[in-house]
């Protein structure tokens, strides 16, 4: 059976009167550019997408927020002393700090005093405190050089025969589970993420099994009649492929103005106290320019996605019918 090519399929020579011309006459295209279920498929793409820019924006919020915390922790430790009956506070204090700042690996030591304790008090209870009518312990900030960090247990050793009140915090067990929250957050996104790239593509096969069942008796007879197998799967790949990046490019540009809205609100919103949590949480709601462009990269992966799913399931279908065939003969 001679095979015939996409030219032969697109366009037919036509005998006209007079000069001899030739005149196109294109094929309507095995799938239909629009239809119910063609929109339909579009906005489930865009849905998919959107979720899955968000799953992965916030990912890359978490994780980046997570590594502020951690490098932030892992240059301070803290002293904290406990006011006790006959503890003169303020000498305390710059005892501490002197015996810290002797420590190799120690770059600065600071007191928080009476003003700045206050103010980080002042959210539970309230302004105008007096810090010395309340047992308040107090703090010292020691600074550390995160590449040559002190010994800290001879400095607890150091420090605690001579204040028994005090307290040497390296945030060490922050910092660790600060870190599996952060790669237990990552793990559980890149699975959500999995699930909805599972999902588009099930919702494609789909799609494109009811678009060849309903033009099944035409996509027969271009097959019967020679048309290559490839070409059939081209104008499929073209078609989903269309469709893929419309609804990913929509649910990206939805995504990504999400994003620059609630980045919008976080630095409109500074003081309040709902940002102040959100930000601790999230930061700024900034995903930078590697969040973008991951969404970008997103966008591209789920058109290819939806293009290379359709192909492979034409080709399966083909390959179906060309095993009917004997039979059928």
């Amino acid at each position: 059976m001679t095979e015939l090519s996409a030219e032969h399929l697109h366009e037919q020579p036509a005998e006209m009167a007079g000069p001899v011309q030739r005149v196109q006459r294109k094929m309507a295209p095995i799938v239909p550019a629009q239809n119910i279920a063609g929109r339909a498929l579009v906005l489930v793409i865009a849905i998919m997408t959107f979720l899955s820019c968000l799953t992965f924006g916030a990912v890359t919020l978490v994780r980046d927020t997570a590594s502020v915390w951690e490098n932030q922790i892992s240059r301070e430790a803290t002293i904290q002393i406990k006011p006790v009956e006959g503890l003169d506070m303020e000498a305390a204090l710059a005892q501490a700090s002197q015996i810290a700042g002797e420590f190799p690996g120690v770059k600065e030591t600071k007191i928080i005093d009476r003003d700045a304790t206050a103010r980080l008090l002042e959210p539970w209870l309230g302004s105008g405190l007096n810090i010395d009518e309340l047992p308040v312990p107090r703090l010292v900030v020691v600074t550390i050089d995160e590449n040559n960090p002190p010994d800290f247990a001879a400095m607890r050793a150091a420090i605690t025969p001579k204040l028994p009140s005090a307290a040497l915090d390296d945030h060490r067990t922050w910092v660790d589970r600060l870190v599996a929250m952060a790669r237990t957050t990552v793990t559980i996104g890149i699975a959500v993420l999995a699930l909805m790239l599972s999902a588009t593509v099930l919702t494609v096969v789909f799609a494109t099994r009811g678009a060849m069942a309903g033009n099944g008796h035409i996509i027969e007879v271009l097959h019967f009649v020679g048309a290559e197998a490839r070409f059939i799967a081209r104008e499929f790949r073209w078609h989903f492929l269309v469709t893929g990046m419309k609804g990913a490019a929509a649910g990206g540009a939805a995504a990504i103005l999400v994003f620059i809205v609630f980045s919008w609100w976080s630095s409109r919103n500074m003081a309040t106290p709902q940002a102040d949590q959100a930000t601790a949480l999230f930061g700024n709601f900034a995903i930078g320019s590697a969040g973008y462009l991951g969404v970008g990269l997103m966008v591209l992966v789920i058109g290819a996605l939806t293009a290379a799913t359709s192909h492979a399931t034409v080709v399966t279908y083909l390959s179906d019918i060309d095993i009917r065939q004997p039979d059928a003969g």
